[in-house]
């Protein structure tokens, strides 16, 4: 299937100078560093889990080799994702971009498009693999479909949650995390941005939810400015591709996201097809792979 290029114009004889797109949310659980990364991962790599049994014992003059090792592993798969997209030359000889094109019949595409449209395709694809990280997709299971599968996982019912019950609901969360994650520095609740949301208007205050009338820092509802935010001594993080609604609590090195080389999830190569097949089509392509995992079910709360 090819790209469909449609170009509205109001041409008439200058350029304003700028291009503008629909904005996207950020792609917080990439950029952010929420997770763990596993680079140069072709197709498969592996987890290795190490666990033992209770390791003290009364002490006496012998050696009394004791307790259980257990070596195991979890696989992570990557599979292969791609860009492609086409552009005709052609189709802005009547922009106003075909002043950026030169007086050859030979022309090249709109440095400015070219340029905008690369920065673009690097924003969506960001945006778009935020999603499937978290979220069920056609290309591979993200984190909540995982979670959801596995027995192990530690489930909390989910309602519908506004500013008069998400501290209770976080409340929820927090008791059913595990005692060993309690006071880990690495145990993170990850929160959609509806969660997010309700609670900072939550800390807002006005007397709410024992916050008090001045709210949070007593700066009322304009103390936040995207710091961080935590719950009973945990962290709190937004990450964007969560379901509406939707809450997990591990910790960062318990969730795995493997690809080949990061930098894949960046690089666009730009192909002029004139000197190839004689056409005035450009090509836009991008490669990766992607694909997540986690180590410990038993270590992971679902909100849902």
């Amino acid at each position: 299937m090819s790209t469909t290029t449609t170009i509205s114009t109001s041409y008439n004889g200058q350029d304003a100078g700028q291009i503008i797109s629909r904005a996207l949310f950020s792609a917080s659980t990439l950029e952010n560093n929420l997770i763990s990364f596993k680079p140069n991962v072709k197709y498969k790599t592996i987890l290795k889990r190490l666990s033992t049994g209770s390791l003290i014992q009364s002490a006496d003059c012998d050696f009394s080799a004791d307790s259980t090792i257990n070596l195991d592993e979890r696989e992570l798969e990557v599979i292969k994702l791609k860009v492609n997209l086409q552009v005709c030359k052609d189709d802005f000889m009547d922009d106003y971009l075909a002043l950026e094109m030169g007086a050859s019949a030979h022309g090249d595409l709109p440095k400015s498009f070219s340029d905008f449209l690369i920065e673009e395709m690097r924003k969506k694809v960001a945006n778009e693999l935020e999603t499937k990280i978290w979220q069920n997709t056609t290309d591979f299971d993200g984190f909540e479909t995982l979670f959801a599968n596995d027995g192990t996982v530690i489930d909390v019912t989910a309602v519908v949650i506004d500013a008069e019950n998400v501290v209770a609901e976080l409340a929820k969360v927090h008791a059913a995390i595990p005692v060993s994650l309690v006071t880990n520095p690495d145990t993170t609740i990850y929160v959609s941005q509806s969660v997010a949301s309700a609670y900072v208007i939550a800390l807002g205050g006005f007397a709410a939810n024992g916050v008090g009338g001045s709210g949070s820092d007593a700066k009322g509802s304009q103390w936040y400015n995207g710091s961080s935010l935590s719950f009973a001594g945990i962290k709190v993080v937004v990450a964007n591709g969560l379901s509406q609604g939707k809450m997990v609590a591990t910790t960062k090195s318990n969730l795995f996201f493997g690809t080949s080389l990061m930098s894949d999830l960046n690089e666009v190569k730009v192909i002029d097809m004139e000197n190839i097949d004689g056409s005035d089509n450009v090509r836009f392509i991008m490669k990766m792979t992607a694909g997540v995992q986690y180590a410990y079910g038993a270590d992971v709360v679902y909100y849902a």
